[in-house]
């Protein structure tokens, strides 16, 4: 399998969202072990902030990672995959094509993306200036500066 969207993910994570990348898995389009990945990634222990799974978000009858990640989130936060199509439907029309969910499973926020770098890296850039604050609400830290991009 080559995973071409998760290294442009990454990117963006380290460079734009001054993150760390700790775990990056390629997983087939099987829903059983998706949400295992889920799972283990968005264990209390696990401290990860952001899950990304990057693929398997459009029509295509083998694409699961929606589904998949719906059955780990606690919490469904439909709209920020709604903001991210909205700022990329402009451009292409196509993005409302996309069957990207988000949402929450303890502290952890959970997207997933299309499988393009391309597409994948513009849904980040679509939600480049609220994902830092999403992030530190889930970590409990409240913050008086709501348009700030400081993880």
């Amino acid at each position: 399998m080559i995973d071409l969207g998760g290294p442009a993910v990454a990117a963006f994570v380290r460079d734009r969202l001054a993150g760390e990348v700790v775990v990056s898995e390629i997983v087939p389009d099987d829903i059983d072990r998706i949400e295992a990945f889920l799972r283990a990634w968005t264990a209390p222990h696990s401290r990860i902030d952001l899950a990304i799974i990057t693929g398997g978000t459009g029509l295509s009858p083998r694409d699961c990672s929606p589904e998949a990640a719906l059955r780990v989130i606690e919490r469904p936060h439909p709209g920020l995959m709604e903001l991210a199509r909205a700022r990329c439907g402009v451009k292409h029309p196509r993005a409302y094509l996309s069957r990207g969910v988000a949402g929450c499973a303890g502290a952890t926020l959970i997207l997933t993306l299309p499988g393009s770098p391309t597409g994948a890296v513009e849904v980040l850039e679509a939600l480049h200036d609220i994902l830092p604050h999403a992030v530190r609400m889930l970590r409990g830290v409240s913050s008086t500066h709501a348009h700030s991009d400081t993880p």
